[in-house]
């Protein structure tokens, strides 16, 4: 093995997070040391600015104005004692405000620089001079109005004493120009040295990030293409090929992992064909059952055939002969014979309702006209139509919304729903009272696509303890003698309303007699039910 193979396998101890936090955290130093000196820099630069911006040219403007307010007094005291005219002091004393400004700003400026002041109290103390010892006399010997001949000897003396103050005001000009030039040459090599230490810090970033680049090749980008090539010959179906990978630790474990997931596949696939051939049967299985259900619901159909045809005509018969035997003989017959002949004819007639019934029942959810949107109030009038008898031999009253909504369902089993409801509520009425029904509806709560319909009566009720077992197809409360009826009614209103996805019961909490609810629906997908065949 090589030297720099042996590097970085090494270096394949350390995750590839390490590396990157490593080299990282070698980038940050090198930022942070790059930032104090650039911070150092930046900061000299910018005291430098600010001390030549603020303080050395401002106060080389404030020279100038002190220099002029000077020059005004000069002028001004030549003036008075030329013409002893008042207003000529008026330079003279507005140049002693100005000078006094001035020289208190220069000194505010300058206060961090003795060499600079030191000129100004030399312009100072020179100007002081001449006030005392020339133009304080002179304006003393001046009379306003009065012109007197100038001395030549005092002017003599005067000019001598402001050259020297001209003298001091070159000096003081040249100093602040001089710092002006000292303090930008300053300025440039702080700016220098600034400008060095960022681009060191931008080579030195271009650096860290050229060796990053290269150590996520060697360490990375090497390993994960050995792994995405080992990778892609297994998905190709050489199953057999062993996934190895190199690089960092964690990369490593990735290939750990991932040549684990190809050895569970392995055993998967194995296992697959086991179970393919097991599902194979299993189908086979099923499409003899799907023929066996087939042809149950072929012989199903034939006795629904044979119990709406076949079967009810021996009963007729039976029922026919019967009638015939006690029309001829009935004047033979005792009375004990003549009640077995009735017992057998109304056998035979309850036998062909309940077969009746029993195939109305069964054709439920297997036998239907069409589903389609409903209007509730036009099932609701044709189950009153054909209850037209009933409701007029027995008065009920009827209390109906002024509109019901629209559903979706089966017009014809919604009829039926209907009028097997009315016709119980009738059935069961209190002798007493004239039936009342009511009926009512509101929307479902919690569902914005149903409806719940109520049908109350005061008729006998129903007691608690039976709330279900009246759903249940020929269960009777009360006997033959009492209430007619082969106990189907309410059986066949249950699987009706579920046939249409909803639910009916019996309302425990009302008191007045009976109160059926049940819920129907007026959107599409409470319809999945209809397509369900409910078996009989």
């Amino acid at each position: 093995m090589s030297l720099p193979d042996r590097k970085i396998s090494r270096a394949g101890r350390m995750t590839v997070q390490a590396w990157f936090h490593l080299v990282l955290a070698l980038m940050v130093l090198v930022e942070i040391i790059g930032a104090g000196f650039l911070t150092v820099a930046t900061a000299h630069a910018a005291t430098v600015s600010d001390r030549l911006s603020k303080q050395i040219q401002p106060a080389a403007t404030e020279a100038y104005r002190l220099q002029g307010a000077l020059a005004n007094e000069e002028t001004g005291v030549r003036g008075y004692t030329l013409t002893a005219d008042a207003q000529f002091l008026d330079p003279y004393t507005q140049g002693n405000q100005d000078e006094a400004r001035a020289a208190a700003r220069m000194r505010e400026l300058l206060h961090d620089r003795p060499e600079l002041l030191a000129d100004v109290d030399a312009v100072e103390q020179s100007a002081q001079t001449w006030r005392h010892q020339f133009a304080a006399p002179l304006l003393a010997t001046v009379s306003p109005g009065v012109i007197h001949p100038v001395d030549p000897v005092a002017t003599a003396r005067g000019k001598v004493l402001f050259d020297d103050l001209r003298a001091h005001f070159a000096t003081q000009n040249t100093n602040l120009a001089t710092a002006v030039v000292g303090d930008k040459a300053d300025l440039d090599r702080k700016r220098t040295v600034r400008d060095v230490v960022l681009a060191g810090m931008v080579a030195a970033f271009l650096l860290t990030a050229i060796a990053l680049t290269i150590l996520v090749r060697r360490l990375i980008v090497r390993p994960l293409s050995a792994l995405e090539s080992a990778s892609r010959d297994v998905a190709g179906g050489d199953f057999g090929r062993r996934i190895t990978a190199g690089g960092p630790a964690d990369l490593m474990t990735v290939g750990e992992a991932v040549e684990g997931m190809r050895r569970r596949i392995v055993a998967e696939l194995d296992a697959s064909r086991i179970k393919e051939a097991l599902l194979a049967a299993q189908a086979a299985d099923l499409d003899t059952q799907a023929m066996e259900l087939r042809r149950s619901n072929a012989e199903l159909e034939q006795f629904a055939y044979v119990a709406s045809h076949d079967l009810q005509e021996p009963l007729r018969k039976v029922a026919s002969f019967c009638q015939l035997l006690e029309k001829r003989y009935g004047d033979q017959l005792d009375e004990r014979a003549t009640q077995y002949i009735e017992f057998a004819v109304d056998g035979a007639k309850r036998m062909q309702v309940l077969i009746n019934d029993l195939l109305t029942f069964s054709r439920v959810g297997r036998v239907s006209d069409h589903i389609a949107p409903v209007e509730v109030d036009q099932t609701l009038d044709k189950a009153l139509a054909n209850l037209a008898a009933v409701v007029e031999d027995t008065g009920v009253q009827i209390q109906r919304p002024e509109r019901l909504p629209e559903i979706i369902g089966d017009p014809t089993l919604l009829i039926m729903l209907w009028q097997n409801l009315i016709a119980n509520a009738v059935k069961f009425r209190e002798p007493v009272r004239t039936p009342i029904v009511r009926i009512d509806c509101e929307p479902e709560p919690g569902d914005a696509s149903g409806w719940r319909f109520s049908l109350a009566d005061n008729g006998i009720g129903i007691a608690p303890e039976f709330a279900e077992k009246v759903f249940v197809i020929f269960q009777r409360l009360h006997s033959r003698d009492e209430y007619s009826g082969t106990g189907i009614g309410l059986a066949l209103c249950k699987k009706i309303v579920e046939f249409h996805g909803g639910h009916i019961w019996i309302d425990p909490e009302y008191t007045g007699g009976t109160r059926f609810v049940f819920t129907l629906f007026d959107a599409e997908p409470r319809s999945e039910a209809l397509d369900k065949e409910i078996p009989a």
